[in-house]
Protein backbone atom coordinates (compact mmCIF):
# COMPACT_ATOMS: atom_id res chain seq x y z
CA UNK A 1 0.00 0.00 0.00
CA UNK A 2 1.26 3.36 -0.70
CA UNK A 3 2.42 5.86 1.59
CA UNK A 4 0.36 8.97 1.52
CA UNK A 5 0.04 9.55 5.12
CA UNK A 6 3.14 11.35 6.67
CA UNK A 7 3.71 9.29 10.03
CA UNK A 8 3.22 11.62 13.11
CA UNK A 9 5.99 11.16 15.90
CA UNK A 10 3.26 13.16 18.25
CA UNK A 11 0.53 10.43 17.74
CA UNK A 12 3.24 7.51 17.93
CA UNK A 13 2.50 6.82 14.52
CA UNK A 14 4.74 3.66 12.91
CA UNK A 15 2.91 2.20 9.94
CA UNK A 16 2.86 -1.40 9.48
CA UNK A 17 4.14 -2.39 5.49
CA UNK A 18 4.02 -6.15 6.16
CA UNK A 19 0.86 -8.03 4.87
CA UNK A 20 2.16 -11.58 6.54
CA UNK A 21 2.18 -9.62 9.75
CA UNK A 22 -1.15 -7.91 9.48
CA UNK A 23 -3.13 -11.00 7.65
CA UNK A 24 -1.82 -12.97 11.26
CA UNK A 25 -2.94 -10.36 13.87
CA UNK A 26 -6.36 -10.54 12.04
CA UNK A 27 -6.46 -14.24 11.83
CA UNK A 28 -5.75 -14.69 15.37
CA UNK A 29 -9.24 -13.02 17.10
CA UNK A 30 -10.65 -16.38 18.03
CA UNK A 31 -14.19 -14.98 18.11
CA UNK A 32 -15.66 -15.11 14.12
CA UNK A 33 -18.86 -13.50 15.63
CA UNK A 34 -17.91 -10.26 18.39
CA UNK A 35 -17.81 -6.93 16.76
CA UNK A 36 -14.61 -5.36 16.05
CA UNK A 37 -13.32 -2.01 16.86
CA UNK A 38 -9.54 -1.10 15.11
CA UNK A 39 -7.71 1.58 16.73
CA UNK A 40 -5.52 3.95 14.76
CA UNK A 41 -6.15 2.07 11.60
CA UNK A 42 -3.71 4.28 9.25
CA UNK A 43 -3.66 3.55 6.08
CA UNK A 44 -5.53 0.43 6.79
CA UNK A 45 -2.82 -2.55 6.45
CA UNK A 46 -5.07 -4.26 9.13
CA UNK A 47 -7.88 -3.40 8.14
CA UNK A 48 -8.17 -4.73 4.49
CA UNK A 49 -7.75 -7.94 6.33
CA UNK A 50 -10.08 -7.47 9.19
CA UNK A 51 -12.77 -6.69 6.55
CA UNK A 52 -12.54 -10.01 5.47
CA UNK A 53 -13.63 -11.38 8.13
CA UNK A 54 -17.17 -12.05 9.26
CA UNK A 55 -17.22 -9.68 12.12
CA UNK A 56 -18.87 -6.58 12.14
CA UNK A 57 -16.06 -3.97 11.79
CA UNK A 58 -15.82 -0.29 12.66
CA UNK A 59 -12.43 1.70 12.88
CA UNK A 60 -11.50 4.60 15.19
CA UNK A 61 -8.93 7.30 14.17
CA UNK A 62 -7.87 10.63 15.25
CA UNK A 63 -5.19 11.60 12.52
CA UNK A 64 -7.25 13.60 9.50
CA UNK A 65 -4.93 12.79 7.28
CA UNK A 66 -5.34 9.22 7.99
CA UNK A 67 -9.30 10.22 8.04
CA UNK A 68 -9.03 11.04 4.32
CA UNK A 69 -7.01 8.36 3.52
CA UNK A 70 -9.20 5.63 4.80
CA UNK A 71 -12.54 7.92 3.07
CA UNK A 72 -10.78 7.31 -0.29
CA UNK A 73 -9.53 3.94 0.01
CA UNK A 74 -11.88 2.02 2.01
CA UNK A 75 -15.27 3.28 1.03
CA UNK A 76 -17.02 0.46 2.41
CA UNK A 77 -16.47 1.76 5.77
CA UNK A 78 -18.57 4.54 4.70
CA UNK A 79 -20.57 6.29 6.45
CA UNK A 80 -20.82 4.80 10.07
CA UNK A 81 -17.44 2.08 10.37
CA UNK A 82 -15.23 5.14 9.97
CA UNK A 83 -15.39 7.07 13.35
CA UNK A 84 -13.16 10.27 13.35
CA UNK A 85 -12.59 10.66 17.27
CA UNK A 86 -9.70 9.85 19.77
CA UNK A 87 -10.50 6.46 21.24
CA UNK A 88 -9.15 7.22 24.92
CA UNK A 89 -11.80 10.03 24.87
CA UNK A 90 -14.68 7.95 23.33
CA UNK A 91 -17.99 6.72 24.21
CA UNK A 92 -17.85 3.48 23.87
CA UNK A 93 -21.40 2.30 24.52
CA UNK A 94 -22.23 5.10 21.69
CA UNK A 95 -19.57 2.96 19.07
CA UNK A 96 -21.22 -0.80 20.41
CA UNK A 97 -24.40 -1.41 23.19
CA UNK A 98 -22.95 -4.48 23.57
CA UNK A 99 -19.74 -6.31 23.71
CA UNK A 100 -16.87 -5.83 21.03
CA UNK A 101 -13.18 -6.62 20.80
CA UNK A 102 -10.39 -4.28 20.23
CA UNK A 103 -8.04 -4.95 17.65
CA UNK A 104 -4.70 -2.68 16.51
CA UNK A 105 -1.53 -1.76 15.69
CA UNK A 106 -1.62 0.93 18.58
CA UNK A 107 0.34 3.81 18.80
CA UNK A 108 2.92 3.25 20.90
CA UNK A 109 2.94 6.46 22.96
CA UNK A 110 -1.18 5.08 24.19
CA UNK A 111 -0.79 1.31 24.84
CA UNK A 112 -0.70 1.47 27.86
CA UNK A 113 -3.53 4.01 28.32
CA UNK A 114 -5.54 1.29 25.55
CA UNK A 115 -4.99 -1.26 27.98
CA UNK A 116 -6.44 0.37 31.26
CA UNK A 117 -9.27 1.64 29.41
CA UNK A 118 -9.80 -1.65 28.47
CA UNK A 119 -9.47 -3.09 31.88
CA UNK A 120 -12.01 0.22 32.50
CA UNK A 121 -14.72 -1.45 30.39
CA UNK A 122 -13.78 -5.38 31.14
CA UNK A 123 -17.64 -5.83 31.06
CA UNK A 124 -17.82 -4.69 27.08
CA UNK A 125 -14.47 -5.85 25.66
CA UNK A 126 -14.00 -9.86 26.30
CA UNK A 127 -10.84 -9.99 23.77
CA UNK A 128 -7.89 -7.50 22.63
CA UNK A 129 -5.70 -8.41 19.82
CA UNK A 130 -2.75 -6.28 18.86
CA UNK A 131 0.79 -4.81 18.49
CA UNK A 132 2.75 -3.16 21.53
CA UNK A 133 6.21 -2.71 22.08
CA UNK A 134 7.83 -5.88 22.82
CA UNK A 135 8.93 -4.67 26.45
CA UNK A 136 5.70 -3.44 27.14
CA UNK A 137 3.76 -7.06 25.57
CA UNK A 138 6.28 -9.02 27.95
CA UNK A 139 5.46 -6.74 30.84
CA UNK A 140 1.89 -7.66 30.62
CA UNK A 141 2.37 -11.23 30.02
CA UNK A 142 5.14 -11.70 32.47
CA UNK A 143 4.61 -13.66 36.03
CA UNK A 144 5.06 -12.64 39.54
CA UNK A 145 8.67 -12.94 40.92
CA UNK A 146 10.44 -10.84 38.14
CA UNK A 147 11.75 -7.44 37.42
CA UNK A 148 8.96 -7.00 34.35
CA UNK A 149 5.72 -7.71 36.65
CA UNK A 150 4.06 -4.69 37.46
CA UNK A 151 0.80 -2.65 37.62
CA UNK A 152 -0.51 -3.14 34.39
CA UNK A 153 0.62 -6.98 34.65
CA UNK A 154 -1.41 -7.13 37.59
CA UNK A 155 -4.45 -5.46 36.89
CA UNK A 156 -4.72 -7.31 33.37
CA UNK A 157 -4.11 -10.64 34.38
CA UNK A 158 -6.86 -9.86 37.27
CA UNK A 159 -9.32 -10.26 34.64
CA UNK A 160 -7.98 -11.49 31.91
CA UNK A 161 -5.59 -14.35 29.83
CA UNK A 162 -2.71 -13.11 28.23
CA UNK A 163 -0.33 -14.59 25.42
CA UNK A 164 1.90 -13.35 23.46
CA UNK A 165 1.92 -14.78 20.15
CA UNK A 166 4.92 -13.52 17.97
CA UNK A 167 7.55 -11.09 17.91
CA UNK A 168 7.85 -8.52 14.95
CA UNK A 169 11.24 -7.10 13.82
CA UNK A 170 11.24 -3.23 13.38
CA UNK A 171 12.01 -3.01 9.73
CA UNK A 172 8.15 -3.97 8.88
CA UNK A 173 7.23 -0.42 9.34
CA UNK A 174 7.95 2.89 8.65
CA UNK A 175 9.09 4.51 10.35
CA UNK A 176 10.83 1.71 11.63
CA UNK A 177 10.63 2.04 15.49
CA UNK A 178 13.47 1.87 17.81
CA UNK A 179 12.07 -1.46 19.50
CA UNK A 180 11.00 -4.41 18.38
CA UNK A 181 7.30 -5.33 18.86
CA UNK A 182 5.09 -8.30 19.61
CA UNK A 183 1.65 -9.07 19.37
CA UNK A 184 -0.37 -10.15 22.18
CA UNK A 185 -3.94 -11.73 22.40
CA UNK A 186 -5.93 -10.64 25.48
CA UNK A 187 -9.11 -12.68 26.63
CA UNK A 188 -11.52 -12.14 29.10
CA UNK A 189 -11.35 -15.14 31.82
CA UNK A 190 -14.64 -17.16 31.76
CA UNK A 191 -14.82 -17.37 36.22
CA UNK A 192 -14.36 -13.43 36.59
CA UNK A 193 -13.05 -12.56 40.16
CA UNK A 194 -15.64 -11.14 42.88
CA UNK A 195 -14.14 -7.34 43.15
CA UNK A 196 -16.95 -5.55 44.16
CA UNK A 197 -14.81 -2.40 44.38
CA UNK A 198 -12.49 -2.49 40.99
CA UNK A 199 -11.75 1.18 42.04
CA UNK A 200 -9.92 0.29 45.39
CA UNK A 201 -8.70 -3.22 43.82
CA UNK A 202 -6.98 -0.21 41.23
CA UNK A 203 -5.78 1.48 43.64
CA UNK A 204 -4.18 -0.88 46.11
CA UNK A 205 -1.88 -2.39 43.27
CA UNK A 206 -0.57 1.03 42.41
CA UNK A 207 -0.37 1.92 45.97
CA UNK A 208 2.19 -1.53 46.33
CA UNK A 209 3.96 -1.03 43.13
CA UNK A 210 4.45 2.79 43.49
CA UNK A 211 6.75 1.64 46.61
CA UNK A 212 8.26 -1.59 44.40
CA UNK A 213 11.74 -1.64 46.45
CA UNK A 214 10.14 -1.29 49.47
CA UNK A 215 7.67 -4.32 51.93
CA UNK A 216 4.27 -4.17 51.45
CA UNK A 217 3.80 -3.16 55.05
CA UNK A 218 5.45 0.25 54.21
CA UNK A 219 4.07 0.22 50.42
CA UNK A 220 0.54 -0.05 51.87
CA UNK A 221 0.78 2.37 54.80
CA UNK A 222 1.87 5.19 52.79
CA UNK A 223 -1.00 4.69 51.17
CA UNK A 224 -3.54 3.44 53.25
CA UNK A 225 -2.40 4.50 56.49
CA UNK A 226 -0.58 2.21 59.50
CA UNK A 227 -3.71 0.90 61.20
CA UNK A 228 -4.50 -1.01 58.13
CA UNK A 229 -3.62 -5.20 58.73
CA UNK A 230 -3.34 -7.22 55.95
CA UNK A 231 -1.58 -10.59 54.68
CA UNK A 232 1.71 -10.86 52.78
CA UNK A 233 3.09 -7.73 55.32
CA UNK A 234 7.09 -8.81 54.32
CA UNK A 235 6.80 -9.19 50.58
CA UNK A 236 7.70 -6.68 48.12
CA UNK A 237 5.06 -5.97 45.12
CA UNK A 238 6.21 -8.17 42.60
CA UNK A 239 6.42 -11.05 44.97
CA UNK A 240 2.75 -11.57 45.02
CA UNK A 241 0.89 -13.35 42.60
CA UNK A 242 -2.75 -11.84 41.25
CA UNK A 243 -4.67 -14.29 43.52
CA UNK A 244 -2.87 -12.68 46.51
CA UNK A 245 -3.33 -9.61 45.18
CA UNK A 246 -7.41 -10.30 45.43
CA UNK A 247 -6.88 -11.04 48.69
CA UNK A 248 -4.84 -7.99 49.79
CA UNK A 249 -7.74 -6.43 48.64
CA UNK A 250 -10.62 -8.48 50.41
CA UNK A 251 -8.77 -7.82 53.86
CA UNK A 252 -8.27 -3.99 53.06
CA UNK A 253 -11.60 -3.90 51.88
CA UNK A 254 -13.24 -5.52 54.83
CA UNK A 255 -11.22 -2.90 57.12
CA UNK A 256 -12.30 -0.02 55.12
CA UNK A 257 -15.98 -0.65 55.11
CA UNK A 258 -15.85 -1.53 58.67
Amino acid sequence: MDSRVNPKKSLGQHFLHDKNIAAKIAAAIPDQSIPLLEIGPGMGMLTQFLLQRPNQLKVIEIDHESVRYLEQHFPQLLPDALIRQDFLSAQLSAIYPGEFGIVGNFPYNISSQILFRTIEHQQQIPVLCGMFQKEVAERIASGHGNKQYGILSVLLQTWFDVRLLFTVNENVFTPPPKVKSAVILVTRKPAQPAIENPALFIRIVKAAFNQRRKMLRNAIAAGFGSEIQFPFETYRAEQLSVEQYFELYQSIRKQIIN
